[in-house]
């Protein structure tokens, strides 16, 4: 990591679970505050394996606590990069991950100088429907999968921050929800490089190409599913949950282009990408959702070409490749 001062923002940008805040709560009042025994004596997993690319300025590690389970990734930008970000959904919340970033960039750097100080940017998925317990990714965690960040490679299905992930969350007792993940795709506009990087913990479900349901509302006697406008018309006493659970379903996404974009830019073109991605995910940015699209550029070279019709497509393929086979 370069010792001087960066010209440029430089997000370390984290996906990841948070514990419910109203067991937080509970558990304060009979502890002292900060005393979570279900986060001690937790051994931080890096996941080695995934899907390998070529994608210049940016280097990626991921950590799991097998307790969760549950994990988180990190984007790293040791050069800098511009960063946007596009926030539809209608609860986003933040995360400790992030916390435990920002301290080995400190601890790396060894100055505090104004400009030379690390930003870090990041978001979470609620990821307790699936699971029981209480662990949640926090400091240790977030500091573990900075250190081996490495590039090209990106572990997808339920790995990462998508390793608990649901798709079809409804608190239904006919309908299940299905295992959600996270997943990526890159590809090339002329001499630059683009990478979509999502994790998907839905309300929604997953249709592909053709309009047909991939993923989602599964009902539990027959295996086969039904689209969210289905059972709001035909099974209303089933969406037992939904309007309680306010956040606890999330998108995430990074947008990672190898080329030089203004900031206005790169916003517009985030934007584009995000609309494109209610291709394929329905409903999409709704009210109960913490939908974000972080949109960097990490390159030198200005990027002559239109980036955000290659994005969409990258980014409906990174949504399909988080899906279990």
């Amino acid at each position: 990591m370069p010792d001087a001062p960066f010209r440029r923002r430089v997000p370390s940008a984290g996906a990841a679970a948070l514990a419910a805040p109203f067991l937080v709560r509970a558990a304060q009042a009979q502890r002292p505050l900060g005393a979570l025994p279900w986060q001690e004596g937790l051994t931080p997993v890096l996941v080695e394996e995934g899907v390998r690319f070529d994608l210049p300025g940016v280097a990626i590690g991921t950590a799991e606590y097998a307790e969760g389970p549950t994990g988180c990734n990190v984007f790293h930008f040791p050069e800098g990069a511009i960063c946007e970000v596009d926030a539809r959904g209608g609860s986003p919340y933040g995360l400790e991950v992030g916390t435990g970033v920002a301290r080995e960039l400190f601890a790396e750097r060894r100055r505090a100088v104004v400009g030379a100080i690390g930003l870090v940017s990041g978001a979470t998925i609620f990821d307790h429907v699936r699971r029981d317990t209480l662990v949640f990714p926090g400091q240790r965690l977030g500091a573990a999968a900075f250190r081996a960040a490495r590039p090209g490679r990106f572990p997808v299905g339920a790995r990462g921050a998508g390793s608990p992930a649901s798709i079809g969350q409804i608190g239904s007792r006919r309908f299940r929800p299905e295992q959600g993940g996270q997943g990526c795709a890159v590809g090339k506009i002329g001499a630059a490089t683009i990478g979509v990087f999502t994790v998907l913990n839905r309300l929604g479900g997953i249709f592909d190409r053709q309009g047909q349901l991939l993923r989602g509302f599964m009902v539990r006697e027959t295996g086969q599913r039904r689209p969210l406008e289905h059972i709001m018309r035909h099974h209303p006493e089933e969406l037992g949950l939904v309007q309680g659970t306010a956040g606890s379903d999330t998108t995430i996404t990074a947008v990672i282009i190898d080329g030089a974009v203004p900031a206005w830019d790169l916003r517009q073109r985030g934007r584009q990408i995000h609309a494109a991605m209610a291709q394929a995910i329905r409903p999409f940015h709704t009210p109960l959702d913490g939908d974000a699209l972080f949109a960097l550029s990490t390159g030198r070279e200005r990027l002559a070409l239109p980036a955000a019709e290659v994005g969409s497509q990258l980014a409906l393929d990174a949504v399909y490749s988080a899906i279990p086979g």
